[in-house]
């Protein structure tokens, strides 16, 4: 049974009131993971834009550990969410076309069951405090899950957030698979690392010493664990911000703080910023829900081996989209790479990039590094697409060379004209591996899956025999390792179609020794010396040296003059006459 009224204007000391909060309450008791029970809770939620007939345009939208419900203005006139830059008429997340949802969680003090909650039925009325019960995400989750069903929601066409966000976006894929049609989990981890735990460690530590605290049950007293929840919210900004970040907001006045009234250190301006940040933060948050939610993320361990992660995603039935940040090292790039290689052997539907900034874990909150993973998003939620554009005469001819029905992984696929003329063609495992952000996206915006990946470092995403064929279309110049790429994408694939310019064409030959000056022509070879983005030169007789090294048999081969847009014969001396190369390859 559950009860709906409008959210209280005073959710926690003197924090701005959630003016579009609502309320939904759900009898007890509610059995909690670690144990603990709640004889009842009350879930605190927003909601943007509305629900369609059949209820199935509905976005749950998960925050972070210091956030609330309000994610996003509701009018002119309303605060700012904390993702404005995310969610609103037209916006990636389009409340004219998606019922979009963000709750509170379970453990805050925004309206939600918290520790700064009374006790339902104590008397004299008691504040939960130190007795609230230990949660978990999982927890957290299956508070949603009731406040959906109270909705009517069977499913969500997708669950995003991201940091804690994103925790409960995979939680969610992973305990309710037929209920979540698109995980977004950005900025996030399938557990924190040793160092992130540290942090954490300190934090409650800081609080749970601070003389105030109480051991908890500090609700009826005229000082608060301030001191500690302010040391805990300073250590959480350091963990936030990047090192660049840093140097570049407060070395420009490093000695020249802004001062105000504190009990704090302020002779530096990044202690008077710390300062100001934590003594702000007691305003609006409760000590013992920041202890109750740093653990809740902390005790989450979805595995830390490829097995363990397989092991926990393997009833997923949803695409994925992870992102993360490359200066972000409270969760760093590495931890959302193992995530993508777990869904990636397991043949998951996976999109993955990795944002280039300085903004650290922060990024994902800051309106310039949104506007890099927006489109992303929109691809993900079918609010683009991209046109078409015309095959290359490489393409085509690696199009001939794959059979109907076989599952493609493209190494290199640009924008994925190649991929989107195959997913025409009828073909259902394709996968993409881009590193240029920007055809990433286009890519995504054909609704293809593209992993963000430096070929440098192999292909571990992947397994072995996982692709029926593995494609290298243009980017065989521009790869460090080629040994080892090529053993790599033998090993994945049952056969390999290489394309690569051949720097033995007769133009090419001409300006070296005719003229005296580096290669130039057009496509691959139309850069100077100085800006090449090629790091080999290899000629058709190189690249066949090598697969006859390696005991690679070329099973059919086609070339082409693409200045005349003719292809030349095996039999014409392609070495010379030719300045694209496909071969097919396989094992002998």
């Amino acid at each position: 049974m559950s009860s709906s009224r409008n959210a209280s204007t005073d959710d926690f000391r003197s924090a701005a009131p959630l003016r579009h909060a609502k309320e939904i309450q759900f009898a007890g008791p509610i059995e909690l993971e670690l144990g603990g029970q709640l004889e009842s809770v009350t879930c605190a939620y927003e909601t943007w834009g509305s629900l369609n007939k059949d209820r199935s345009n509905a976005i749950l939208v998960c925050h972070a550990i210091s956030g609330d419900s309000h994610a996003a203005k509701h009018d002119a006139d309303d605060d700012p969410g904390w993702w404005d830059r995310l969610i609103g008429p037209g916006k990636p997340i389009d409340t004219n076309r998606f019922f979009v949802i963000c709750p509170n969680v379970l453990g805050g003090c925004r309206g939600t069951t918290g520790p700064s909650d009374v006790i339902p039925g104590s008397n004299p009325p008691q504040r939960y405090g130190a007795q609230f019960p230990r949660i978990t995400i999982g927890d957290i989750v299956m508070i949603q899950r009731l406040l959906a069903d109270s909705l009517g929601i069977e499913a969500f066409r997708a669950v995003i957030g991201g940091s804690l966000g994103g925790h409960q976006a995979m939680i969610w894929s992973i305990r309710y698979p037929q209920s979540v049609q698109t995980c977004i989990a950005i900025a996030t981890s399938p557990r924190l690392t040793n160092q992130a735990l540290g942090f954490d460690v300190v934090a409650r530590n800081a609080i749970q010493t601070d003389p105030n605290f109480c051991d908890g049950q500090y609700y009826d007293s005229d000082l608060r664990p301030d001191t500690g929840l302010a040391i805990a919210r300073m250590l959480g900004h350091i963990t936030y911000l990047s090192s660049q970040a840093m140097e570049a907001k407060f070395d420009p006045d490093r000695h020249d703080p802004r001062q105000f009234a504190s009990i704090f250190e302020q002779r530096f301006s990044v202690g008077s910023y710390l300062a100001h940040q934590g003594e702000k933060f007691t305003t609006r948050f409760d000590a013992n829900s920041y202890v109750a939610i740093s653990m809740a993320m902390d005790l989450l361990d979805l595995g830390s081996s490829r097995l363990q992660l397989m092991e926990s995603f393997d009833d997923l039935r949803c695409d994925c989209l992870i992102i993360s940040f490359s200066s972000d090292w409270l969760f760093p790039p590495r931890q959302s790479q193992d995530i993508v290689e777990a869904l990636s052997a397991l043949g998951k539907p996976v999109t993955y990039a990795e944002i280039t900034t300085d903004a650290g874990h922060d990024a994902f909150l800051i309106d310039k590094d949104i506007d890099q993973y927006a489109g992303l998003i929109e691809a993900k939620l079918g609010t683009l697409s991209d046109p078409d554009s015309p095959l290359t005469l490489a393409e085509e001819a690696i199009l001939e060379m794959v059979s109907p029905d076989s599952s493609v992984l493209d190494l290199g696929c640009g924008d994925g004209r190649l991929l989107s003329a195959l997913a025409a063609r009828g073909h259902n495992r394709l996968v993409g591996v881009e590193v240029a952000q920007d055809d990433l996206v286009r890519a995504a915006k054909r609704g293809l899956n593209v992993i963000d990946y430096d070929l440098n470092q192999g292909l571990p995403a992947f397994i072995d025999g996982q692709f029926d064929y593995v494609v290298l279309s243009g980017t065989l110049q521009a790869v460090a390792n080629i040994e080892s790429l090529f053993d790599e994408m033998m090993r994945v694939g049952k056969h390999t179609i290489v394309s690569f310019p051949n720097f033995a064409y007769r133009a090419l030959r001409e300006d070296y020794v005719m003229r005296g000056r580096s290669p130039k022509a057009n496509g691959a070879f139309n850069f100077d010396w100085f800006n090449t983005p090629n790091r080999r030169f290899p000629s058709i007789a190189d690249v066949c040296d090598l697969c006859d090294q390696k005991g690679i048999a070329i099973k059919s081969e086609i070339y082409f003059d693409s200045e005349s847009n003719r292809r030349v014969s095996a039999i014409d001396d392609p070495n010379l006459n030719a300045d694209t190369a496909i071969l097919l390859l396989s094992p002998t």
